[in-house]
């Protein structure tokens, strides 16, 4: 691809805490809720998390939202929570930036920042976020192109930050039986073309409760550096994403069944 620079395909690994992403043959396990609702709500589904064996604890606590209307999140005390939680059962956390604005706060508090998929294409954010010394998650957004999505990642890298992990969340296409299409052939041609480790979050990339689990063991199988998941402790009532959110019974399903593969 002949406007890489810095991304030139040899590997790279990503540390985070005690993990070397993209290092091995463990898929790196991200879970935790859509929405961070409150203290109590993050601090229960991380300690069962915790027990089924998560390496990263996820949460929105700015949530972008298509409705002006919808749970928008809790901000910087969600934030203050999250960070509590991951503290608790001694594992990072992840969490969305959405703006310049929070860079500072979401740095301090976050073992590793999220760049949605809406936000793939801001430039100006992903020039900020290359700028500082912190591990980032960079999503694919929902219409981008393989060339696209190098190239955001080649914003980031070319301001001095390479320790990045690519996200493979689903691209909308003409077809609307699942949220979004999921494209697993984006992990190796992305694994081969920037060296970045890559993910896969099948909860956005499916939308339904029952494809996560084969999703999951695709993408690992595949080659899938990890995955990310949604899990609630009550889906039902979840302030956001609750009809794609996983209880901790049925991911723990997931985790088991990954381990078979890797096995």
């Amino acid at each position: 691809m002949e406007d890489k620079i810095v991304l030139t395909g040899e590997k790279i690994i990503v540390k985070v805490g005690k993990l070397n992403i993209g290092e091995n043959d463990s898929p790196i396990l991200i879970a935790g809720p859509c929405a961070v609702e409150s203290r109590e709500q993050v601090l229960e589904i991380a300690l069962r998390l915790k027990e089924i064996g998560v390496d990263i604890l996820r949460g929105g606590v700015f949530k972008p939202r298509t409705s002006p209307y919808s749970f928008q999140g809790l901000g910087l005390k969600g934030l203050e929570y999250l960070r509590e939680a991951g503290e608790k059962i001694g594992v990072p956390i992840i969490t969305e930036l959405m703006d310049e604005e929070n860079l500072e706060a979401v740095a301090e508090y976050s073992d590793i920042i999220q760049i949605g998929s809406r936000n793939m294409y801001n430039y100006p954010l992903l020039k900020k976020v290359g700028q500082i010394d912190k591990p980032v998650l960079l999503k694919r957004g929902m219409s981008a192109t393989i060339k696209e999505w190098v190239l955001a990642a080649e914003y980031i890298a070319s301001c001095g930050n390479k320790n990045i992990i690519l996200c493979e969340r689903g691209i909308r296409t003409f077809q609307n039986y699942t949220r979004n299409t999921l494209d697993l052939a984006a992990v190796p041609i992305m694994q081969r073309e920037t060296g970045l480790p890559i993910i896969v979050d099948p909860s956005h990339g499916t939308g339904i409760r029952e494809l996560i689990l084969p999703m999951s063991r695709a993408a690992v199988a595949c080659g899938a550096n990890g995955v990310m998941i949604e899990v609630h402790n009550n889906p039902k009532n979840a302030l956001s994403d609750g009809f794609q959110s996983l209880t901790p019974d049925q991911y723990k399903e997931v985790v088991e069944a990954l381990k078979e593969i890797t096995n």
